[in-house]
């Protein structure tokens, strides 16, 4: 138990940082623990938009580290038969719009754009095209830009 005195500033300020928290069945299982920088700032400076668009890049990254080089990030929609996205690049447009862009199944050029919310992402692992080098990692080129903003 935290027995440290706070002041209500503190106690606010507290309540306002982000947090996250997992546990999984397996320990050895890739989890969100360190927070980059820019996650780390007050949630009431970020509009909906850019704080949803934030935590997906730290879901999209740690789903990714559990991939083999034979697999990428994508996501399946839920509800209807809209199939699934290789995620290639993803936006937001404050104060309410994020977006996905990729491809489907069949190659065709793909881009949702959802308000946030309705947001409803299930990460999905698809096998990499076979004519392709090695599997993108779409991941850690958002973390990266989060981290240059």
């Amino acid at each position: 138990m935290d027995d440290k005195i706070k002041t209500s500033a503190e106690a606010a300020e507290a309540a306002a940082l982000p947090r996250c928290h997992e546990v999984h069945a397996d320990p050895d299982c890739a989890k969100l623990e360190d927070l980059p920088e820019p996650l780390k700032k007050p949630v009431e400076n970020k509009s909906p938009a850019q704080w949803a668009y934030e935590r997906l890049i730290l879901y999209i990254q740690n789903f990714e580290k559990q991939l083999d080089s034979t697999q990428e990030v994508a996501m399946g929609f839920t509800g209807g038969d809209a199939g699934v996205l290789r995620i290639e690049g993803m936006g937001y447009f404050d104060p309410d719009i994020v977006t996905f862009y990729g491809s489907d199944n069949s190659g065709a050029r793909t881009q949702l754009v959802q308000h946030v919310s309705q947001l409803n992402v299930m990460l999905r692992a698809l096998p990499k095209p076979a004519e392709e080098g090695p599997a993108t990692r779409i991941g850690f080129r958002l973390a990266a830009d989060l981290e240059d903003n």
